[in-house]
């Protein structure tokens, strides 16, 4: 014979257990179904777990239907794709604001490349006049040589300082030059994408 204490206990305790299956039986109760590191399919209560997660994975309801498709995290190589396809996406929403068609490309173009050529054109005129202050500036010292005086340094420091100016505007020169042939080809690139994206 059971005692009342003991009697209490075990209708407590099953009256546990038949909520807890009714719980299960719930509406809201879900089950989450992965593929495990062993290629096992899993059904859990609990959720997926965090290693398991990036694998993608399935959200069945109580009876047992898929009610959400997690697909798994994409690949470094699609994270890469779809990164430069927005990337050009972009840069082509930018390239239809600054231009309506091919000729407006090749204004532009003209437009640069005159502007390069004029300051190529300033910078060789620049070293010209360098280059005839530096011949005024040796004939100087040639002379003060001649008469057997030393020349100033004053004389020589001006002769340097017109050196390292006709050195600065050549490697502008240069610098300019370099502008002009990377203009032309990025002007063709976006002239050739233009004509795509408008369909001529």
């Amino acid at each position: 014979m059971l005692k009342l204490g003991t009697l209490g206990f075990c209708l407590s305790l099953g009256l546990g257990c038949i909520a807890s299956v009714q719980a299960d039986d719930a509406p809201g109760i879900v089950l989450y179904r992965y593929v495990d590191s062993r290629g096992v399919t899993v059904l859990d209560r609990q959720g997926v777990p965090p290693e398991y997660v990036g694998k993608g994975y399935e959200v069945l309801n109580q009876r047992g239907r898929v009610v959400q498709t997690i697909p798994p995290a994409p690949s470094a190589d699609e994270l890469r794709d779809a990164q430069a396809a927005k990337l050009q996406s972009d840069a082509d929403a930018h390239l239809l604001r600054l231009y309506s068609s091919v000729e407006d490309v090749d204004r532009a173009k003209n437009r640069r490349l005159a502007e390069l050529d004029g300051l190529i054109v300033v910078a060789q005129g620049n070293i010209q006049n360098l280059v005839a202050q530096q011949g005024a500036l040796q004939t100087q010292a040639a002379d003060q040589e001649r008469a057997g005086r030393p020349v100033p340094k004053t004389l020589l420091d001006q002769m340097d300082d017109l050196r390292d100016q006709q050195q600065n505007l050549k490697v502008d020169i240069l610098r300019y030059q370099t502008a002009r042939t990377q203009a032309e080809a990025e002007f063709a690139q976006d002239r050739a994408r233009l004509q795509k994206l408008l369909g001529r």
